[in-house]
């Protein structure tokens, strides 16, 4: 596909840069020069490469020269180092790791832990340590591959492997065939109807599958070009849109928050944008964000990495993370299930089988799977870790022999089909005998003047069920926590308001924009753990008060009303 949009665009651009830029026919000569020297290095169908390298057009040019010849390519994320690295490296038994030069260093924080056999190649100069591969590739023929150096990998053969986040436990790779490649690419840009003139611009990892697929897929296919940073940058966003002629950006996660905290620009509205596309776009923040901005046209998505289950609001419904429209519901089963918070486990009747929501009613998403179909569309592909896959799995769920991929995400659907994104599965906690949502703790914080973020998570007090809720939260200045508080108060039912809050400089993020809360979670609200000032919502004061030693002890030992 790659050698024929070069034949059809030639010379126009297709992927741009700071760093390097790339015209359809270069794109298509420098990924055949990578195809030729895997099959230099005898890859067979089937073996593994990690790439480790930022955001830059070369980086789409090696897997996509990879994958044409059968190899797979694990695409290992740039934040990572020492034995989670290694563990991402080990979990897919890599022939080859090639590396930029600039993260060499990082690398080997992972090699005391362990890489395996793998041969090392740097990217760059700088490292004499390592052959250098974009010498290597020189040496090649940038021409189409003939079928009788190499035969065209079917859609159902294994290209990429794409790591989860790891926002709970460690990252597993998720399989990703030719198939969605090709399908993620050609349904963006159906939906968002790219065409030659379209710019779209990407700060987004191109080790995901949103910032590394399906946002430049979508506009490849359709012949127009793709911008990318290295990284996201708030005060430089809308300079780069507007001296770049974007048309488009991709979002994720936070992202639109941070461009909404930051100062007013000269060049915010000075854009020619006429979509952004993305997902995790906060209902309080919809509005502003397209107002403010001059967004024309919202377009927010739901999918997983691993497949099986997509949403799209096409229609720009604010708050909605799509529906299933009923002419493709046969082939897009989706349903909503009761969760059992305290379990963590889907509700199960009389007959052992799954409860169907109601609408308006809350639960855990799930798809139908069809391991046997023909259908690729249908199928699950897992993860290099068989046991993990297998917990994403529920089985004999509304009839016998039935399968289906959970997606570990709370959802509601209304009375229209529309979905909303409640909260991840683990996020959700119960305390006082109720079902609370983390996310809409944060949303009601972040709603309160002067407060730029806010991240909400429970935490166990000995001699209670469930978990309390706590907010780690960043404010502009001196927080007025009687004001805050009266807020929660006329915002949120009693067991849902925080039993502590957090005073934080600035929260800590995945490189995909999410609240990394482990480490939030780990030191609780113990004040000699942490530096930050901690607050506990005393309900004989009637006020947010500061939590010291003794008033710790005392907690802990039950003498505190809560």
């Amino acid at each position: 596909m790659i050698d024929q949009l070069g034949e059809i665009f030639g010379d126009a651009p297709a992927l741009l840069s700071e760093r390097e830029s790339f015209t359809y026919r270069q794109l298509a000569g420098r990924s055949n020069r990578y195809a030729r020297w895997a099959l230099g290095q005898g890859l067979a169908k089937g073996d593994s490469v990690c790439l480790f390298m930022p955001n830059r057009p070369e980086y789409m040019t090696i897997w996509l020269g990879i994958t044409r010849i059968g190899g797979i390519v694990s695409l290992l994320n740039t934040n990572l180092a020492g034995p989670s690295l290694a563990h991402c490296i080990d979990s897919v038994a890599p022939a080859h790791i090639i590396v930029a030069a600039e993260l060499v260093d990082r690398l080997t924080t992972a090699i005391p832990a362990g890489i395996g056999r793998a041969s090392i190649w740097i990217h760059g100069d700088g490292c004499e340590q390592f052959p250098r591969i974009d010498l290597a590739v020189g040496n090649n023929s940038g021409a189409s591959l003939r079928t009788d150096e190499c035969p065209v990998p079917s859609l159902r053969d294994q290209a990429l492997n794409i790591y989860t986040s790891g926002t709970t436990g460690l990252p597993k790779a998720a399989s990703v065939s030719h198939f969605r490649l090709m399908q993620w690419s050609h349904w963006f840009a159906g939906m968002m109807n790219t065409r030659p003139e379209d710019r779209l611009y990407n700060a987004l990892p191109m080790y995901h599958s949103i910032g590394g697929v399906s946002a430049i897929g979508a506009v490849l296919v359709g012949g127009g070009s793709v911008v990318i940073r290295e990284r996201f940058s708030a005060s430089d966003f809308w300079n780069d849109v507007v001296r770049w002629n974007c048309t488009i950006f991709q979002y994720i996660g936070e992202l639109c928050r941070y461009l909404l905290q930051s100062g007013p620009s000269a060049h915010e509205r000075a854009h020619h944008l006429r979509m952004c596309c993305g997902n995790g776009l906060r209902p309080d923040v919809w509005d502003r964000f397209k107002t403010r901005f001059g967004i024309p046209q919202i377009f927010e998505f739901y999918a997983a990495t691993e497949g099986v289950v997509s949403l799209f609001n096409v229609e720009g419904k604010e708050g909605a993370i799509g529906r299933v429209p009923p002419f493709l519901s046969h082939r897009t089963p989706i349903s909503l299930v009761k969760f059992d918070v305290e379990k963590d486990e889907p509700v199960r009747n009389a007959q052992g089988r799954c409860v169907r929501c109601a609408p308006e009613e809350v639960g855990e998403a799930i798809a139908k799977v069809n391991q046997d179909s023909l259908d690729t569309a249908s199928r699950f592909d897992g993860y290099s870790d068989a046991e993990a896959a297998e917990q994403k799995i529920l089985r004999e769920v509304f009839e016998p022999g039935d399968t289906w991929f959970r997606t570990g995400d709370l959802m509601r659907r209304d009375s229209e089909g529309y979905f909303y994104f409640i909260d991840r599965i683990g996020d959700t906690f119960r305390w006082k005998g109720e079902n609370v949502a983390a996310s809409e703790i944060s949303e009601t914080i972040c709603a309160f003047p002067g407060v730029s973020d806010a991240s909400a998570y429970g935490v166990s007090i000995p001699g209670t069920e469930g978990r309390a809720g706590m907010a780690a939260l960043v404010a502009h200045h001196d927080l007025d926590l009687a004001a805050l508080r009266a807020h929660l108060a006329n915002r949120l039912p009693a067991y849902a308001r925080p039993v502590f809050l957090r005073i934080q400089k600035e929260l800590a993020v995945t490189s995909t924009f999410k609240h990394a809360k482990q480490d939030l979670m780990r030191c609780g609200y113990n004040p000699s753990a942490s530096e930050d000032a901690i607050y506990f919502n005393d309900p004989e004061r009637q006020a947010y008060v500061r939590l010291d030693q003794e008033l710790f002890d005392r907690i802990q030992a039950g003498r505190c009303r809560l």
